[in-house]
């Protein structure tokens, strides 16, 4: 009953993930940058009241006390706006299709700060999926004639987030809380910017435009908690595979609804992406299943 919940929780998530490419646009006039300051705002003030209801002040007060803790938060805080920011310039300048790509390889992308950064050690099948991943990367640098730098962004950024969110240890919530709270300031002093120099879009728009940027804190909060609660119910593999949810919605909308290009070459490079997974899972799966019988046999000595 569980494990079923905590399906429909995280499936949930990744679809609300997956179908963000066609909120942002509705923001528009507004910038990226001041869509990510509201958005920044906003999510302090729905995470605020969400610590409230929770009653996870004391986790807050915990987490301030620690200075390591503190230190990951911070940097987390940064890349996770570098990610947000990125992503949202990339959706509402017809780079739907490149979003999916860098959410496809960040899996990869995650395992290899792994090795540079943690030191881990790979199988050889995770070494042949981070090869194919490269091979598309160059492939896809001659089709678009750069590097895919929104990918590479989008990646990279959240790879980071990752790793800083797992050396800080803390609550899903309480780090949301800190994460937006270090960001806010920033944020509020662009808002008043833009409101002073005539060009802020909050209020000029309609109500509606109004009302859809003070809902980025709930569309920020909602899929990240049905995330936390699927991760407290579902086996780490299970969890793994439902994050290609996201980027398959997504370039299903870049493609299919915002009709992106998707010349030879472009395909080429996706389908060396797709392999690479492909690969990349079918190797995790069966290691995890392996580590569980061995570990089986071993209790029963």
């Amino acid at each position: 009953m569980e494990e079923r919940r905590g399906l429909a929780l995280g499936a949930s998530a990744y679809v609300m993930w997956g179908l963000f490419p066609l909120y942002w646009p509705l923001l528009e006039p507004a910038g990226a940058i001041e869509i990510l300051a509201h958005r920044v705002l906003w999510s302090v003030i729905t995470v605020g009241l969400l610590m409230l209801a929770l009653r996870r002040t004391s986790q807050l007060r915990a987490l301030l006390a620690n200075p390591r803790q503190r230190m990951f938060i911070v940097l987390a805080s940064v890349v996770i706006a570098i990610n947000w920011g990125t992503f949202i310039w990339a959706v509402n300048h017809d780079h739907v299709v490149e979003t999916s790509l860098g959410y496809f390889i960040n899996p990869l992308v995650t395992v290899l700060m792994g090795v540079l950064i943690l030191q881990e050690s790979l199988r050889p099948l995770q070494w042949a999926s981070l090869g194919l991943a490269a091979a598309a990367v160059v492939v896809l640098t001659v089709d678009y004639g750069r590097p895919p730098w929104v990918a590479l962004a989008l990646a990279g950024s959240f790879g980071v987030y990752g790793l800083a969110k797992k050396q800080a240890g803390a609550g899903a919530v309480e780090s949301l809380a800190l994460e937006t709270a270090v960001m806010a300031p920033v944020a509020l002093a662009y808002v008043v910017f833009v409101v002073v120099s005539g060009n802020s879009h909050f209020g000029t728009e309609g109500v509606g435009h109004a009302a859809l940027l003070a809902l980025t804190g709930v569309v920020t909060a909602v899929p990240l908690l049905c995330f936390g609660a699927a991760a407290t119910r579902l086996p780490m593999v299970m969890l793994g595979l439902l994050q290609y949810l996201a980027p398959i919605l997504q370039f299903v909308i870049g493609v299919w609804i915002f009709h992106e290009a998707m010349p030879s070459g472009r395909w080429i490079g996706f389908g060396l992406v797709w392999i690479a997974l492909v690969a990349f899972t079918f190797e995790a799966v069966n290691h995890r299943r392996r580590q569980l019988r061995l570990a089986v046999e071993a209790s029963a000595l």
